[in-house]
């Protein structure tokens, strides 16, 4: 990708502002407050849009810095580039209320889509981050971000893993870290669920086990009353035997048992009727006759009533009266309810009982559990193996990345560091005459020719697509050598570069080394 021209249509100070680059070396100078720094935003800006901050950052953001002097609410421009031999033409209007980009194919007309990641596309899928931490340098940020120990660590494991650069293993470490979070809160779940069903069976177990309890003992009542009664029964049969066998009264004896009035009875009622009439005077005969008749009908009637209805004895009454209630139940009811008790106990000890093996099969891990827990520890197996991996190939990236970088160092350090290593989150030390120096040991210039070295090498490896070299105000601190080292590499590597500076030291350089497609523009 290679910037062919700017149009500032309505941006920071500048209106209807149009400027051209050259595919090499383009320097664009002015002094302080002439619009360099703009430039250098603008040219962000159109690659990944200018979003206004929220609260209180909105006033000290780029939109608000760069937002048109005149006429703010035409805020807009258009950027023309090449990519894969064809050019473009990109327009954004960054205005809030009319915010709108287009991205048309000058070859064929074609109208593509921004929204949709045609840019994106266009620029290999440079991120605004990767963006700030290789191939563009802000003024007084030439050390790059954290940002690009991470994208380095990434693109390792994706590109040895996969042979490119396009899957994103950090995401997939991401997404199983994800999956086995939501397994093991369904195992959490599948557990709490568990526990609450053994709660559930446990209070019911203590309900059946309490109904048993009462059962039994109803049972033990019922077969002791039952008991009872036999007994009772088999005493009042010996007193009703022994009663039988008393001696009786004399009329009792000759009295036959069938018979309620025996006839001698009333053989004996009728003659003394007879004799009264016979030996008594009238009319005093006939009185008396008519007595003993009705004398003789009362007993006769009397006689017949004692088998219908018995009067109980005082004792009988008493006996009555304090005697429990449920002596009074007919032992035949007794005994139906000593069955329908043992049914139910029966019934009773079959639920308690399958509730207890539902109980004791709820102590174990279910099924779902182990299969959760199995993804679980699966989806741990793969994410350990992803950082395996990703460790070796970032070894393997280090030392490609190593060298690279060490080989510019060498170039625009005139041989002084032959190596620099770059380890685990950027630290750096470098390699000088057989001995080791930490960065922190070298001079500004130096570490920034290091940082410069490394964004170099990391754009190579990281980015699909070449893209522009963009460098504001970069190498304040580079003495003249170094300067002119940095130039010489950056004429010789075939990039696209956009040097903006408030020096002219930079372009007396390239003057005096004659370097081709050198473009000079100066900012009123």
């Amino acid at each position: 990708m290679k910037i062919k021209e700017l149009r500032l249509k309505n941006f920071g100070k500048f209106t209807n502002k149009e400027i051209h680059f050259s595919d090499g070396m383009n320097v664009i100078y002015g002094e302080n407050e002439s619009g360099k720094s703009t430039l250098y935003t603008f040219i962000r800006a159109m690659l990944f849009g200018l979003e206004r901050g929220r609260g209180r950052a909105a006033a000290q953001d780029a939109f608000s810095r760069y937002e048109p002097w005149e006429n703010p609410n035409y805020y807009c421009g258009e950027m023309k580039f090449e990519s894969g031999d064809k050019e473009f033409l990109l327009s954004r209007n960054f205005d809030r209320y009319g915010k709108n980009e287009t991205l048309v194919c000058l070859e064929d007309a074609e109208e593509l889509s921004v929204k949709d990641g045609d840019l994106q596309m266009l620029m290999g899928d440079l991120s605004p981050q990767i963006y700030d931490d290789t191939m563009a340098m802000a003024q007084m940020r030439v050390k790059p971000g954290m940002t690009l120990s991470e994208e380095l660590k990434n693109y390792a494991s994706n590109y040895y893993a996969t042979g490119d650069g396009e899957l994103d293993l950090a995401a997939a470490i991401d997404y199983l870290k994800e999956q086995k979070k939501e397994s093991l809160h369904e195992m959490q779940k599948q557990m709490e669920k568990r526990q609450d069903k053994r709660e559930h069976i446990s209070q019911e177990m203590s309900y059946v086990w309490r109904d048993i309890h009462k059962l039994e003992e109803e049972q033990a009542h019922l077969e002791e009353e039952i008991e009872f009664r036999k007994v009772r029964e088999r005493e009042s049969r010996l007193l009703l035997k022994q009663d039988e066998e008393e001696p009786k009264h004399m009329i009792d004896e000759i009295r036959p048992s069938k018979w309620r009035v025996h006839p001698l009875e009333i053989l004996a009622a009728v003659l003394a009727v007879v004799l009264c009439v016979w030996l008594l005077k009238r009319p005093w005969n006939y009185l008396v006759a008519i007595i003993l008749v009705l004398l003789s009908s009362i007993y006769v009637w009397n006689r017949m009533k004692i088998s219908k209805k018995v009067e109980k004895t005082e004792p009988e009454k008493i006996l009555e009266e304090i005697t429990p209630q449920e002596e009074k139940i007919p032992t035949d009811r007794l005994k139906w309810e000593l069955e329908r008790n043992a049914l139910e106990l029966g019934d009773k000890r079959v639920r308690y009982s399958n509730l207890k093996e539902d109980l004791e099969e709820l102590d174990g891990i279910s099924d779902e559990e182990r299969i959760l827990n199995a993804q679980a520890e699966a989806r741990q197996l793969a994410i350990d193996k992803i950082q395996e991996l990703s460790g070796e190939m970032q070894k393997k990236l280090r030392g490609k990345l190593n060298d690279r970088v060490s080989e510019i160092m060498e170039f625009i350090t005139e041989g002084k560091y032959t190596r620099l290593n770059v380890e685990e989150g950027l630290n750096i030390s470098l390699l000088s005459e057989g001995r080791k120096v930490d960065i922190a040991r070298v001079s500004q210039g130096t570490a920034e020719q290091v940082y410069f070295a490394l964004r170099m090498a990391a754009s190579e490896v990281l980015l699909e697509e070449e893209l522009p070299v963009i460098l504001d105000d970069t190498f304040v601190s580079y003495d003249e050598e170094r300067l002119e080292s940095v130039l010489e590499w950056l004429a010789k590597s075939g990039k696209q570069v956009l040097l903006f500076t408030c020096q002219k030291r930079e372009m007396k350089i390239l003057s005096e080394m004659r370097v081709k497609n050198c473009n000079y523009i100066k900012l009123q």
